[in-house]
């Protein structure tokens, strides 16, 4: 587990990172920024149980990727939900409150995440353990607040003003914040690859 203390504000980054890249990066450096974070944790995950996770990179070097990416003092990459076992986000989210209390987390997510939320493994338990920060992505601002799980859990969208304070504040809370627009995907960047395999190119 990365270094942490009592009263720190820790936003939570979690994907597979592969491959780890720009966007990634952008999101952490605006959520760092905008909610005053004093560190930013990347979660790569073994697999998402909602993805096709066949050809996925090796775990370590899929945290090798990202830490060579990320370089920032700021930002810490971790292993983590392999050392614990945990399969689902809830899962590892709570074994951080429990084993670190007076850790002020915020999860972050982009929005195109938001959008899928309502689908994964007690979501709304998710919003309940931490305040959460969507970032903005390409296209995603069109839909993503308006898909299920942002409708259930309107009444706790704070104003974009107040995100400086979110990580003060008792879940559920949450917070949009504009002002990235990569186009970059994971997703799509596996897919080239797996064509580039295929095609030998």
């Amino acid at each position: 587990m990365p270094p942490h203390a009592k009263g720190m504000r820790i936003g939570l980054f979690g994907g597979t990172f592969d491959p780890p890249h720009l966007a990634h990066l952008g999101a952490s450096l605006l959520a760092i920024k905008r909610l005053q974070l004093d560190r930013m944790w990347w979660l790569v995950t073994p697999g998402n149980p909602l993805k096709d996770t066949r050809g996925l990179q090796p775990l370590a070097d899929r945290i090798a990727a990202a830490r060579t990416l990320a370089n920032h003092p700021l930002i810490d990459v971790t292993g983590l939900e392999a050392v614990i076992n945990t399969r689902y986000t809830y899962d590892t989210l709570e074994y951080l409150v429990r084993r670190c209390p007076g850790v002020k987390f915020v999860w972050v997510m982009g929005a195109d995440n938001l959008r899928s939320f309502y689908r994964w493994q007690n979501w709304r338990g998710i919003a309940g353990l931490m305040p959460m920060a969507v970032v903005d992505r390409m296209g995603s601002s069109l839909y993503a607040t308006g898909g299920r799980a942002a409708q259930a859990l309107g009444r706790y969208r704070l104003p974009e003003r107040m995100a400086t304070d979110l990580a003060e504040r008792k879940a559920p809370a949450w917070v949009y914040l504009h002002g990235l627009k990569s186009p970059l995907s994971s997703t799509a960047l596996r897919a080239k690859r797996g064509r580039k395999r295929l095609t030998g190119g």
